[in-house]
């Protein structure tokens, strides 16, 4: 079994899907909108605009966007991270100048150089996006102290104070940092939980490979038991009719066949794939499959090794429960924790399983040192973030990142709740509860069996 308790829980980057399709889009647009807004000021509005430049720096703009148009038969395909930083940086500079030409900061529409630093901060990673940011901010910095005058219809034309003109430096300048800030931390977010979504999946496929290799197996051994009755028949037969050396390999490949046998044998009480026997377990049987891995060395017979026991303890006058649903996300979930579990134990690990007539509820608790108190209140999340590089290494020493993410996430696709802590006299605990009809499973109308539907506990 993969150990997924130990995985890298250093996040993925938050490079965004960001298409060429989209960088063209968005400039024809932005192309659009500087046109419309220049000759409305300047021919509605009659503010004098310096047209001429205006006009060149717009026609960059356009060349630009009809050069990637004609030089990329492919504006589908995905932008690469020095492709979005060209060209947020070619946006960045061509707003710039525009403003520059028009009153700097003080033009209304200086909120549009905001756009290519939250672009970036959404679509880049942390590197290339301070990059972007910067010159941002560097831009906003250099048009606060000089441009052109802001266009005006009166002779002496406008001017703000200094301390309001650096009142809107310093509102541009947060705002840019803000937003930018906002869309990293939600794309990175958003690309953690994909990774570890992914992963899960994986996980849940392979825990899936392995519970039908059982099947296979029965399979097998049902379609090898017809030839290998035939070569026994006629190995007997050879034995009667054959002397000396010959008569004792006939000996030899009939000891070997029943040999074969008898292995097939085992492998068919495995279970049979589909079948009742192969799909409903007890309850000792479903504890004890999750902790098959560790059985061998939670015996108590090798040294430095935490003993596992089991617990049933009903708790209640309800019967045990049984006939419970063979299903790989409980399995799998419950194995994740019971590793981990063993893994920094000091003595001993308990698996305690309690029921009632709706409820029931499984219980993973070792006496080791307990989890982190750092990070106790972020488990669960995909890569749980530590204060320092390391408390971050000690969480993925202890199992606390993706793993725990995977198996709490199949755990609760199965109806489950989960819940974490450290007991008050050492080591820690975590408790999973489903409601019995999620678990169990019933018979149809042809004899055969099928999960009863998933219930949130």
């Amino acid at each position: 079994m993969t150990n997924t308790m130990m995985l890298d829980a250093t996040a993925p980057r938050p490079l965004a899907a960001f298409r060429l399709r989209t960088a063209i889009g968005m400039r024809w647009f932005a192309v659009a909108g500087q046109l419309g807004v220049v000759i409305a000021v300047h021919f509605g509005f009659g503010f004098p605009l310096p047209l001429g430049p205006l006009l060149a720096v717009i026609a960059v703009g356009l060349s630009m966007n009809l050069y990637m148009v004609f030089r990329q038969p492919r504006p589908g395909a995905p932008l690469t991270e020095r492709g979005i930083l060209t060209h947020l940086g070619f946006d960045t500079l061509q707003i710039s100048v525009i403003l520059f030409l028009t009153g700097g900061i003080q033009n209304p529409f200086a909120v549009w150089l905001v756009m290519p630093a939250m672009l970036a901060a959404s679509a880049l990673p942390t590197r290339q996006a301070v990059g972007v940011v910067g010159l941002v901010l560097l831009s906003l910095t250099v048009l606060a102290l000089v441009h052109y005058p802001l266009p005006w219809v009166t002779p002496e034309g406008f001017a703000l104070p200094r301390i309001y003109n650096l009142g809107l430096w310093a509102a541009m300048v947060l705002a840019v940092a803000f937003t930018s800030a906002y869309a990293h931390g939600v794309a990175r977010e958003q690309a953690k939980l994909a990774a570890a979504l992914a992963a899960t999946q994986t996980a849940l496929a392979q825990e899936e490979r392995l519970a039908a290799l059982d099947g296979l197996a029965a399979a097998a051994a049902h379609e090898l038991g017809t030839p290998l009755g035939t070569i026994l028949v006629t190995a007997r037969e050879m034995e009667r009719e054959l002397d000396g050396d010959l008569r004792e390999d006939a000996q030899l490949l009939i000891s070997q066949t029943q040999r074969c046998q008898r292995i097939l044998r085992r492998l068919s009480s495995a279970g049979q794939a589909g079948d009742a026997v192969h799909n409903v377990l007890s309850l000792d049987a479903l504890l004890r499959e999750a902790a098959k891995p560790f059985l061998a060395q939670g015996d108590g017979s090798a040294q430095d090794v935490p003993r596992l026991s089991f617990d049933l303890d009903p708790r209640s006058d309800a019967p045990m429960p049984d006939r419970l649903q063979r299903r790989p996300e409980v399995i799998y979930g419950l194995r994740n924790l019971i590793e981990n579990a063993m893994k920094y134990a000091a003595e001993t690990v308990a698996i305690e399983a309690s029921w009632s007539e709706r409820f029931l509820t499984i219980a993973v608790r070792d006496d080791g040192p307990g989890f982190p108190a750092d990070v106790l209140g972020r488990l669960g999340e995909p890569y749980p973030r530590a204060e320092a590089v390391r408390q971050k290494e000690r969480m993925q020493k202890a199992g606390l990142g993706l793993g725990f993410f995977i198996a709490k996430t199949l755990l609760e696709r199965t109806g489950a709740t989960l819940e974490h802590g450290n007991a008050p006299g050492g080591g820690a605990y975590v408790e999973v509860t489903w409601p019995l009809a999620n678990l169990r499973i019933r018979p149809t109308s042809r004899g055969k069996t099928r999960p009863i539907e998933t219930v949130t506990a």
